[in-house]
């Protein structure tokens, strides 16, 4: 055997390395416009925290009835106030009159929004790895997503809305998944860290403009929020029709070789000739863990064939769900504390910057499994302790921006160690399952705010989501760690790394 062979790719991950070669600015377009979608994501993932809000109000009968139960609408009788902004809605309570409903009321819409989140993981998170592929699974979701937000704002009732939130919940569910692992797979190892950063901070940038986009529609009606945010994700849904690459990586699992090259044509920057010679030539196992070529093929390997997955699988989707309840319920719940909405929800969008920017820096540093753990403890440990300061201070707020940084920190290494922990064949179904299991603690989050509504210490809801992240988190000691490893692409070749220690696929 000849030098030249022996110095050939033997995978499809050394081959990806070889051919697409260093970071060129056609994969930083794709990997950029395809990260857009988290913007989209976060707009419709916390957008309730202001069309759902109970608006503010002023006393309009004798200050005697008024003064004894200034924080209870329910205390006084409905001729003695008014809303401050009539007769524009500025919101689904003031529109329906839902300030007196029960717990259970109001909490339907954000709750079945996260259900139909978990509905569309368990419907769709098959169809990425099997049939569709990344690029057209995203296009399905954020196009499901889009028009349903659309139709939000002509509801006439809250069933209407919940209905329509939890279809958006549906089309929602995949967009995240699909982004990360699109983008990712679109550039070699050395910069699958920083891509998968991009949507993180676009994500961040679409969690900031809410309360911008909140302020200028002060004093009019919650409606004009879903048509702001869903007709520019139409038009996103075009732009990635026109312009977006499926992953080469799935495409040449499917056995779709030309569709592969023809992708690694147009993102790289090395010798095409010499790339695509050693690409034609690679011998794999192209079939082998392809299962049955049905729409849950890649769910019955994940879950069926191996052990060692399942037990991994339930592993970081128990530390998900911890994750979960407290990133999806800390913003729900600044309702409850006195601050102005406003300010609160724009430093709570802040604090996730330095959090993917710290991702961002230190990825290739960080041990998964330790900074994991770090973070959910500390995470835990600050909600908790905003409980015990006094309600409404700077230092209880200060105390749940601290923590609401490090469960920000929790969510992007998460999502970056589940797509380290499992192969090509099942990673979009493996990702989503742990979305499944985030959006799941989405589902408790709203009635576990709406419930503190009533105590004199809304910082109550957060010792409890801090207490729940800080026992999940602990389920980190039984998964692997993957810093410095290779993607492997067959449960095979995953199962080998770990059976050879520091030997990677």
């Amino acid at each position: 055997m000849g030098a030249a062979d022996q110095t050939r790719p033997s995978s499809l991950d050394e081959t990806m390395e070889t051919c697409i070669g260093d970071f060129s600015w056609p994969q930083f377009f794709q990997s950029l416009l395809v990260s857009m979608a988290w913007i989209f994501d976060a707009q419709q993932t916390f957008i309730s925290v202001f069309t759902d809000a109970v608006p503010s109000w002023h006393c309009t009968a004798a200050e005697s009835i008024c003064s004894p139960a200034l924080s209870s609408l329910c205390s006084i009788p409905r001729d003695s106030w008014a809303w401050d902004y009539l007769p524009a809605h500025t919101s689904i309570v003031s529109e329906w009159e839902l300030q007196c409903a029960s717990i259970f009321i109001t909490g339907i819409p954000t709750s079945a929004f996260f259900a139909g989140c978990l509905t569309g993981g368990l419907l769709f998170a098959a169809l990425a790895d099997s049939s569709l592929g990344r690029k057209n699974m995203l296009l399905l979701s954020c196009f499901i997503m889009s028009a349903t937000s659309l139709l939000t704002a002509f509801s006439t009732n809250l069933w209407i809305y919940s209905m329509l939130r939890f279809i958006c919940g549906v089309g929602r569910a995949t967009v995240g998944t699909c982004s990360l692992v699109l983008a990712s797979e679109l550039v070699g190892k050395r910069w699958r860290g920083q891509v998968a950063i991009l949507g993180f901070f676009c994500f961040t940038l679409g969690f900031l403009s809410l309360p911008s986009l909140a302020y200028m529609n002060m004093g009019c009606t919650w409606r004009n929020m879903y048509l702001l945010t869903s007709i520019p994700t139409l038009f996103y849904c075009l732009l990635v029709k026109l312009t977006v690459h499926e992953s080469p990586r799935w495409l040449f699992i499917k056995g779709r070789r030309e569709d592969a090259i023809s992708t690694l044509q147009s993102l790289t920057s090395r010798d095409y000739n010499n790339s695509v010679t050693i690409f034609e030539t690679l011998v794999v196992k192209e079939a082998a863990e392809d299962g049955d070529g049905t729409y849950y093929s890649s769910m019955k390997m994940l879950f069926a064939e191996k052990r060692w997955a399942v037990r991994r699988v339930a592993a970081v989707m128990a530390v998900g769900f911890g994750i979960g309840i407290t990133y999806y319920g800390m913003p729900l719940g600044l309702a409850n504390l006195s601050f102005s909405l406003y300010l609160s929800v724009t430093l709570n969008a802040l604090a996730e910057l330095p959090a993917s920017l710290l991702t961002f820096l230190f990825i290739h540093k960080l041990r998964r499994k330790t900074s994991l753990l770090f973070f959910t403890l500390m995470s835990g440990g600050f909600s908790m302790l905003s409980v015990g300061v006094a309600a409404g201070g700077l230092i209880q707020m200060g105390l749940e921006m601290i923590s609401f940084f490090f469960v920000c920190s929790s969510f992007n290494m998460i999502l970056i160690y589940t797509l380290e922990l499992f192969p090509t064949c099942v990673r979009n179904s493996a990702i989503s399952m742990v979305r499944e299991a985030l959006v799941l603690g989405g589902v408790f989050s709203p009635l576990l705010v709406a419930a503190g509504r009533g105590l004199d210490n809304g910082a109550v809801t957060a010792g409890v989501f801090g207490l729940l992240i800080s026992l999940c988190g602990l389920f980190v000691a039984f998964l692997p760690e993957t810093r410095g490893g290779r993607l492997c692409d067959t449960l095979e070749e995953e199962e080998n790394k770990h059976l050879t220690t520091n030997h990677p696929c």
